[in-house]
């Protein structure tokens, strides 16, 4: 562990694991200073709460003295490595390290680590319930919603934190070690932030920088960045596949999921293809990397099997929200990248009416053409990608500008027919109209309702 007290912290970032760092900070003794370039106006809501702690704060930029003023700097995961104060007290040989690297310094008991472009929510919420199920106490946390830092004070020896982590978590890690990793996938995504594919996938890879041969790493055997990556662990590598046996790990056979624990090891079954109540292929190999890991944990396979039939979908992951006048409405704002809506768009035969836009992160909509032509009738475009997604998709699909989510629901809503189904999948970001993807999906799922009562008629 650290030591902090009497030492000065800065806090870069007041988002929800910034705010959480400072607090916890200074209830370690630190003398704490806040910086984040949003007005006070914009941070009205937390300035109190971090002044009554005798938290200093700094809104409407960063001071370069401010940064140089300090013994460790803590970064929160929406401010970016190459912003120039810290490039350039890094200069100066001042610690930087992120929420997440400083939760990892002080958490107690085991860490289960999960990352990808795509599932880590999913997986990771599975995880804790199969756990929980399993008689080992976990605590669930990180890019899920909870930060990480928040679980420090109820973690013990015998509890596993079981912990989602992004690529912008990651990039700041040093020592961060758990005893088991899982990289669901590397697809195309952030290109904006990490500015190459290969600069995003070594990022993600951080997740097992510091594991040694003591530890596991689960890794999907289908996906090629994620096979490249295990020549660069040092971990004991499990794998999961859709597409054929493994020597160690889980995959389909005969229609069930089996793992086998070593290779030459017998195989277990864990349950038949269909008792899983999730949809989508995507959501298979979900399940298949929290069979490894949790197995890898010691829950048995009964216990997990009984723990995936329970499952129910987590808010804003491809969820059914209602049926109206016939027509199926589902919530994926959580597919902020290219892929992530490619796997919601495969979740369905035809039909389609597709919801696409928000801010732009950097990759091509092409990719998608195939599927589109394939599955779906119509393109409804929100927000200031708009224009991109249009000349990108043009010839493939009709496409529609829409400008406003409720706009496009209104839309989709009326072309679309009895039986056929309003996709919400973004493939983009959604910070240019709203808070964030859960603001967006929750603001959806209210359209839909409206759209339900208008539509109502008592008898």
């Amino acid at each position: 562990m650290m030591e902090l007290k009497g030492k000065k912290v800065l806090v870069v970032g007041l988002g929800k694991s910034g705010l959480a760092a400072a607090l916890f900070l200074r209830h370690k003794g630190a003398q704490v200073t806040v910086s984040d370039v949003r007005s006070a106006e914009a941070l009205a809501r937390d300035i109190p709460a971090l002044l009554e702690e005798g938290i200093m704060v700094e809104a409407g930029g960063h001071g370069l003295l401010t940064f140089r003023r300090q013994d460790l700097i803590v970064v929160s995961p929406g401010v970016p490595l190459d912003t120039p104060e810290l490039v350039q007290v890094k200069g100066f040989g001042l610690p930087i390290i992120g929420e997440m690297e400083l939760a990892a310094r002080f958490l107690k008991g085991k860490m289960l680590a999960i990352t990808g472009s795509n599932g880590k929510t999913t997986t990771t919420a599975l995880v804790g319930e199969i756990l929980e199920m399993g008689g080992l106490p976990a605590l669930v946390g990180g890019n899920i919603g909870v930060p990480v830092i928040e679980l420090v004070e109820q973690s013990n020896d015998n509890t596993w934190s079981v912990v989602e982590v992004s690529s912008f978590q990651l990039e700041s890690t040093i020592e961060f070690h758990p005893k088991i990793a899982v990289i669901l996938n590397i697809t195309p995504d952030h290109l904006d932030r990490h500015g190459t594919f290969e600069n995003y996938a070594r990022a993600k890879e951080r997740i097992f920088a510091a594991m040694d041969e003591h530890d596991c790493v689960v890794l999907n055997a289908d996906n090629a960045p994620t096979v490249d990556a295990a020549a660069r662990t040092s971990a004991k590598i499990f794998w999961f596949s859709l597409e054929h046996p493994v020597d160690q790990g889980a995959w389909l056979e005969e229609g069930s999921l089996v793992f086998r624990g070593a290779k030459g090891a017998e195989i277990e079954q864990v349950m038949p293809l269909k008792r899983i109540p999730l949809k989508g292929s995507h959501n298979v190999e979900n399940v298949l990397a929290a069979v490894v890991a949790s197995r890898l944990a010691g829950v048995p396979a009964e216990t997990i099997r009984r723990a995936v039939e329970g499952f129910q979908a987590v808010e804003h992951r491809l969820e059914y929200v209602a049926t109206v006048n016939g027509v199926e409405f589902y919530n994926d704002s959580k597919a902020t990248n290219v892929d992530a809506t490619a796997k919601a768009i495969a979740a369905f035969s035809s039909g389609v009416h597709l919801i696409m836009g928000g801010k732009d992160k950097g990759s091509p909509y092409t990719v998608l053409n195939d599927l589109l032509h394939e599955r779906v009738r119509a393109v409804y475009t929100i927000g200031s990608a708009a224009a991109k997604i249009e000349s990108q998709l043009r010839g493939v699909v009709p496409v529609l500008a829409c400008e406003t989510l409720a706009k496009a629901v209104s839309e989709a809503g009326g072309k679309a027919r009895p039986g056929e189904v309003v996709l919400l999948a973004p493939a983009c970001s959604s910070f240019d109209q709203f808070e964030n993807y859960e603001h967006r999906g929750r603001i959806f799922k209210e359209l839909v309702a409206e759209r339900g009562w208008k539509t109502w008629q008592p008898a």
